[in-house]
């Protein structure tokens, strides 16, 4: 079954590896897709973005695969035979926010499956590895 990761990624984090890292080994192929957020600003493009996520992404991971998109995250699913959404969640804010987005996928025929951080990763976001890091 093909899984698709979504997220501004902006940057990419430690975090993020490691749901991806998770998720390879419970699907034949996982999806990271950058996607466009119309309440997020990103200092880049998707396509930046995107080409970011695979210069940090394992070569050997062959069966991860990082793509831009622009709409929604359902709509990419049905285009490109992916069965499943993947979500990293961090705290119970996380997961009420996902669980909202969950609903509206499982709405639109594409379930969500949970990641839990892993505790030493849970504080990491990308607004603070953004509030952190020199001009990009």
């Amino acid at each position: 079954m093909r899984a698709v990761y979504p997220g501004s990624f902006d940057p990419f984090t430690p975090g993020h590896l490691d749901v991806v890292n998770r998720a390879r080994a419970l699907f034949d192929e996982v999806v990271v897709l950058v996607a466009v957020n119309g309440l997020k600003h990103p200092g880049t493009g998707e396509e930046e973005r995107a080409a970011a996520v695979r210069a940090i992404l394992p070569v050997e991971w062959t069966t991860v695969t990082v793509a831009a998109w622009r709409g929604l995250t359902s709509a990419y699913c049905h285009r490109h035979d992916a069965g499943v959404i993947v979500r990293g969640v961090r705290n119970t804010t996380d997961l009420h926010n996902e669980y909202q987005l969950a609903a509206m996928n499982q709405s639109l025929g594409v379930p969500t499956v949970f990641l839990p951080a892993q505790p030493e990763l849970a504080a990491v976001s990308s607004t603070a590895v953004r509030t952190l890091t020199p001009e990009r």
